[in-house]
């Protein structure tokens, strides 16, 4: 049997870091960490149309910085930074009511769909719903990326009940080079879900994205 390992995890302290930064005592460590992941899911399902690539956090004595990579940031600030505001008091009363925490919220915007795979598994579960076939969804998303010079390869895998079939498969499709077990590589990897009439469908997309300089190099400078 294949021991499999999610990509990120497998290159932390590589060239890729986590998503949430902060040091924690035993104590506060189960509660904070809980926390971050109920705070990413209802940021997430808060702006579903706003194509929100991750959400990290990091925290201090007095603050707690959340800072979402989105595809479209306008739908999050609003006109004249009126919908961040509402977000922040919203993440205080909800989540911050019984500590002395600030919330500062950092929206930075993702220039490139096609250089992101959380934003392209939820844009290939978002077609699925609309009834695209699913083999023209996958050729289609392949050809696009590849058309990235900052991209070397890229797979999408899918798995359900593909075009309504009664038996669940899995297919998938590969264009360029995904070198998994190659430490340095910068894999990017995301998951999506597909609410479809059949069931749902699981989507994933593994993209190998151009290195410039490695994440080893820069910290020792």
């Amino acid at each position: 049997m294949g021991q499999k390992i999610d990509p990120r995890a497998f290159r932390l302290g590589i060239n890729r870091a986590w998503n949430s930064l902060w040091y924690h005592k035993k104590k506060g460590y189960k509660n904070s960490l809980k926390q971050d992941v109920l705070l990413a899911d209802y940021i997430k399902s808060r702006y579903k149309s706003a194509g929100i690539a991750s959400v990290k956090i990091e925290r201090s004595i007095a603050k707690l910085r959340i800072i979402i990579n989105t595809n479209k940031p306008g739908i999050i600030i609003g006109r004249g930074g009126s919908g961040l505001e509402d977000l922040r008091k919203d993440i205080e009363r909800k989540f911050l009511f019984n500590e002395k925490l600030k919330a500062i919220i950092d929206v930075q915007e993702v220039k490139s769909i096609n250089e992101n795979a959380q934003l392209l598994a939820d844009d290939a579960a978002f077609q699925l719903e609309k009834r695209v076939a699913f083999r023209r969804v996958m050729k289609t998303m392949l050809d696009k990326v590849m058309q990235n010079k900052n991209v070397k390869g890229i797979k999408i895998q899918l798995s359900g009940r593909l075009g309504g079939a009664e038996m669940a498969r899995v297919e998938w499709l590969s264009k360029g080079n995904i070198p998994l077990q190659t430490i340095k590589a910068d894999i990017d990897f995301a998951k999506s879900t597909a609410e479809t009439t059949y069931g749902t469908i699981g989507v994933k997309v593994w993209l190998n994205k151009k290195v410039e300089e490695d994440y080893l190099s820069k910290q020792s400078r």
